[in-house]
């Protein structure tokens, strides 16, 4: 720890920043927060780009790169003030606590302070920074890969590449602080209205003219206006049956946290342009305005009184068939990235949801299937209702875990 702890004058003893990094981010980890290692590696970069020198500037660059929510505020404090100096915070609490900062004895000889042997006051062993990093004499080593480090990544690690139907309500509510790390963007679309560019090819004649009356008749400047672009609309059909309701509920939280990104999003049409969710099992039920709820919880929970076939059957071909004629024919689906989310598990008649796409692909800009059964290698669409909506999807991606979302992101994102 002594590599690491502050100097008697508030200022740092030339740290290994790596080590650094690493030793904060396992005990806010250990904490409760959402730290892995993407944050320590900000941190690192910060601290160097920083050149800190002062526990003062180490705080800001750890509070501007561990820490993501205000909520998380007093947990940094307390773990940050345990390791750099100040009391124990974490006393009679069940959170990990600062190491023991050896002391000089009157011999001159490093002495354990009180807690220090497993008490209430020190950090469990494996967990100081001391033993996440080489020691001193070694910084001349490579900084190898120990049992800190793999804490550092194992929680985070194995939530992003775990099954949504293996994970519980508490870890399906720690997947909304990862899914705020995503983004969506959807391919543009050109408008029929125009702007004014200079680059652009068409004339814009009104402007010209209107120019040419500062210069007494003559058309000195050439006005020139381009077509607006804006993003496509995103539709969203949900399959809310037995077996997808675990995937359906992870989804769902996916399009909530970017349908609030949208909404505060500062790009033009941002607000205009978020998705538009159906779910369907036995029927098809409209789920945007389920999506302004205040938290995750009670959207599902609207959700869930607004959709009463959950977790019900599967009938995808009358799904779409009722999407297409309420909705779709109506302008809905015109242009749009349509993004359809199920096994395809048909009770139906598969010749008619084969019908319904068919017809949804002539009026959709493109079609993506969020199919999880298709994660395993040896899936073959070869019959029932996936077999039939297989040559109208424009890609097909399985979405059964966190790493996976990446893979729907980017379909979406594609032209």
């Amino acid at each position: 720890m002594s590599d690491v702890v502050t100097a008697p004058a508030g200022r740092l003893t030339e740290p290994d920043v790596a080590a650094l990094a690493t030793g904060l981010g396992v005990a806010l980890h250990t904490a409760g927060l959402p730290v892995g290692p993407d944050r320590c590696e900000r941190l690192a970069r910060a601290v160097t780009v920083m050149d800190a020198t002062s526990v003062a500037e180490l705080r800001a660059c750890a509070l501007a790169t561990m820490v993501s929510d205000p909520s998380q505020m007093t947990t940094f404090d307390r773990v940050f003030a345990a390791l750099f100096g100040g009391p124990s915070p974490f006393r009679d609490m069940g959170l990990p606590t600062a190491p023991a900062v050896p002391r000089a004895d009157a011999d001159g000889g490093p002495q354990p302070t009180a807690g220090s042997e497993g008490t209430p006051d020190g950090l469990p062993p494996g967990l100081r920074m001391s033993d996440a990093v080489p020691a001193a004499a070694d910084a001349d080593e490579p900084l190898l890969e120990g049992p800190a480090l793999h804490r550092v990544a194992s929680a985070a690690e194995r939530l992003r590449g775990r099954d949504f139907t293996e994970l519980s309500p508490v870890e399906l509510q720690q997947l909304v602080t990862l899914m705020r790390e995503m983004t969506l963007a959807i391919p543009p679309r050109r408008t029929r209205r125009y702007r004014p560019a200079r680059d652009g090819k068409r004339p814009d004649l009104r402007r010209t003219l209107r120019l040419a009356r500062r210069s007494g008749g003559e058309a000195i400047r050439f006005a020139r206006r381009a077509p607006r672009v804006r993003p496509r609309r995103l539709v969203v059909l949900c399959d809310i049956s037995g077996s997808m309701e675990p995937y359906a509920r992870a989804l769902l939280m996916l399009l909530y946290v970017l349908n609030r990104g949208q909404a505060g999003s500062s790009q033009p049409g941002g607000g205009q342009n978020r998705p538009e969710v159906f779910s369907f099992a036995t029927r098809l039920t409209r789920l945007t305005p389920a999506l302004a709820a205040a938290s995750p919880d009670t959207m599902l929970a609207k959700a869930g009184e607004a959709a009463p076939d959950w977790s019900g059957g599967t009938r995808i071909g009358a799904a779409v068939k009722e999407f297409n004629d309420r909705y779709g024919s109506r302008g809905l689906a015109r242009g749009a990235v349509v993004l359809i989310i199920s096994d395809g598990w048909e009770t139906g008649d598969p010749a008619l949801l084969g019908a319904q796409m068919a017809r949804l692909r002539r009026m959709a800009h493109r079609i993506v299937w969020a199919n999880p059964r298709t994660q395993s290698p040896r899936y073959r669409p070869e019959v029932g209702g996936m077999a039939a909506a297989w040559p109208y999807c424009d890609a097909v991606v399985s979405a059964h875990n966190l790493d996976a979302l990446d893979d729907l992101l980017a379909a979406l994102h594609a032209r």
